[in-house]
């Protein structure tokens, strides 16, 4: 039995030994490994960024409109308008074009997993329908274009009274957040949904004349805008981005200039908007991951 037990031992301690030495080579050899690098799904991880060019159709509420100034104080009610999309063509790609059409830019950071701060431009245009009769609410002292009030009521048709554009455009610089969901995830396409809010300023640059004078065409700060948006992005290749977008929002602008020099003359507006745009953008990676 004695030799039995001896033997036994012996055994058991080959064994033990055999695979704590198993074990201490397998530690040795993952310290010689080299470090693979794995690259993070795109739209993702904290340090991503990603810049987007594209185009919008926009649509836009019944506004009531007032015009404040020396000697006249009144308000248009329910005025309709709507965008004004340049015709297909080089337009729309040639950079000395640009700001022609309709266009949105989109710059991205991600500065947590799957959130990311967005800074936007959406470039729109808003054009109020010239063929309109609208009710009409203060007072006119110049007779001329009093007269042109009847019935409570003032017909813009002949544009002689007023044109109202903002049509360079009605720019609504904005800052976002921005969530981000993986959908689908193959090896060279990805699918990712986001959605968010945003709030920032109106740069609109206005084509307006009112009572046949100088028109009013200049760059301005004319009020805010917030929204909330939604996307869809189509990831090809990690880094070529094909991106939707719907967005909802408010503006309101209460100082619009309506004259082009530095009178006191202003117009106030505030109305609900949809917009839908589609484009191009690129998605790239700040820093390595491991």
């Amino acid at each position: 039995m004695k030799r039995l037990f001896v033997v036994g031992l012996m055994m058991s301690s080959f064994v033990f030994g055999q695979k704590k030495d198993s074990l201490i080579a397998e530690n040795n050899a993952d310290l010689f490994k080299t470090p693979v690098y794995q690259k993070p799904e795109p739209l993702s991880k904290k340090g991503q960024m990603f810049v987007f060019y594209g185009w919008n159709r926009a649509a836009y509420s019944n506004s009531d409109i007032r015009f404040k100034g020396n000697g006249y104080d009144f308000q248009l009610n329910n005025v309709t308008a709507q965008d004004r999309p340049t015709k297909f063509g080089l337009v729309y790609f040639d950079p000395s074009w640009f700001t022609v059409t309709q266009y949105n830019f989109r710059l991205g950071y991600f500065i947590k997993d799957n959130l990311a701060l967005v800074l936007g431009i959406d470039h729109m245009k808003y054009v109020m329908d010239q063929d309109q009769t609208v009710n009409f609410k203060g007072h006119i002292s110049d007779p001329e274009y009093a007269a042109m009030v009847q019935n409570g009521q003032v017909n813009l048709a002949d544009e002689k009274f007023l044109t109202f554009e903002h049509t360079d455009g009605l720019n609504y610089e904005n800052l976002g957040l921005e969530k981000y969901k993986s959908l689908i995830n193959k090896k060279n396409v990805d699918l990712v949904w986001s959605y968010g809010a945003g709030i920032g300023v109106m740069f609109p640059k206005s084509n307006i004349k009112l009572f046949g004078n100088e028109r009013s065409d200049r760059f301005h700060v004319a009020g805010m805008g917030t929204d909330i948006r939604s996307s869809i992005n189509l990831v090809l290749w990690n880094h070529i981005m094909v991106r939707v977008e719907g967005k909802a929002g408010y503006i309101n602008m209460w100082d619009i200039k309506t004259t082009l020099n530095n009178k006191p003359d202003k117009a106030q507006q505030d109305f609900v908007f949809g917009q839908i745009m589609a484009g191009i953008g690129y998605t790239f990676n700040t820093k390595k991951y491991k």
